[in-house]
């Protein structure tokens, strides 16, 4: 990089998520002995970064306060406290108003209490799209809000290609970038091994007033659904890949991060089309560091022109300086 560097306002390397790309350099967070990130409006063809983002830009949804292990959001008007073994410090004033809490118990699972009737499900809205926020059995609610750092740059990278983009979405939960894909005008094949997370995609599909827009909804194993594209010769010019730490599916076929994902980048990489826009890796296994997936993404995509970057997704929580870590992701995009 020969361009000057400009010191980020977050002292430690997050950037407040405009949608845009700016990098965070290696060598520049290792020049910095307080571990200040840096911004460089310069970036080489095959290069390996380290970039945080921080979503900033939502409205329906709120990190109110954080501390014990639990978390107080808001989720349009409705605040929920959930746990989140990230949060290790102690909470500094009392909890604030709050419709439900989820409590673990102490063989498994867990269970919300409401403080009062809540509707079964609603919606929230981010960049126009909307979203079915429900309270499941196991803490979720259906989003990940820090993702939408991530969506609103798969709609620029999109947006901007010029070309019609086809996307597969592996693990695709409910759908969230799905949603955010096919909005931006691709094609995309969402698939999830759960049934009933396929059809809540296609109520946020629904919601968003997206319906009619091109998308293969699939219920199937992410592994053997890739191996049949490749053997009918299936091309993507984008991927996204949001895979669990561990699974077992209907067979009784056992998924391992550690042991299948490589492997199954690998078949992925054989239905990249000639042209490939970008591929998106999220993760949140313990242990598993933003280095570790963009040096994958960085090996599986080397024969390619692009860059190869990864960090970590945070929340801002309102009234601290502090932000939350929730997840990990890399990036290659071409260039």
């Amino acid at each position: 990089m020969q361009n000057s560097l400009r010191p980020l306002f977050w002292n430690e390397g997050f950037i407040p998520d405009r949608g845009g790309i700016d990098l965070l350099t290696a060598e520049a967070c290792q020049t910095n002995k307080r571990g200040l990130g840096y911004r460089s409006p310069v970036v080489q063809p095959s290069s390996f970064e380290h970039h945080n983002l921080l979503a900033t830009e939502w409205k329906d949804y709120e990190l109110l306060q954080c501390g014990n292990g639990l978390k107080r959001e808001r989720w349009g008007e409705v605040r929920l406290i959930r746990p989140d073994p990230q949060i290790i410090w102690p909470l500094e004033e009392p909890w604030g108003r709050h419709d439900a809490i989820y409590h673990r118990s102490e063989d498994g699972g867990g269970q919300w209490k409401f403080k009062r009737q809540l509707p079964e499900h609603w919606q929230i809205t981010f960049a126009g799209l909307q979203f079915k926020i429900r309270p499941t059995n196991f803490k979720h609610t259906g989003l990940f809000p820090e993702q939408a750092s991530n969506w609103t740059w798969v709609m620029k990278k999109i947006g901007g290609a010029g070309r019609p983009i086809r996307v597969l979405n592996l693990f695709g939960y409910t759908g969230a970038a799905t949603v955010a894909a096919v909005a931006a005008g691709a094609s995309v094949c969402h698939v999830d091994a759960a049934k009933g997370m396929v059809q809540w995609c296609g109520e946020n599909v629904k919601l968003s007033g997206l319906g009619e827009k091109p998308i293969r909804y699939i219920v199937d194993d992410c592994v053997k659904f890739v191996q049949r594209e490749i053997r009918r010769g299936q091309q993507y010019d984008a991927i996204i890949m949001d895979p669990p730490s561990f699974g077992r599916g209907a067979e009784g076929q056992v998924w391992k991060l550690e042991r299948d994902l490589w492997p199954l980048l690998e078949s992925c990489h054989k239905i990249l089309s000639g042209q490939p826009l970008f591929f998106l890796l999220n993760s949140y296994t313990t242990g598993l560091s933003p280095t570790i997936l963009t040096s994958l993404l960085f090996q599986l995509m080397k024969s390619a022109s692009g860059n190869c970057y990864g960090g970590e997704l945070a929340l801002p929580i309102t009234g601290d300086s502090r932000v939350l870590p929730c997840g990990i992701y890399a990036r290659w995009e071409a260039v």
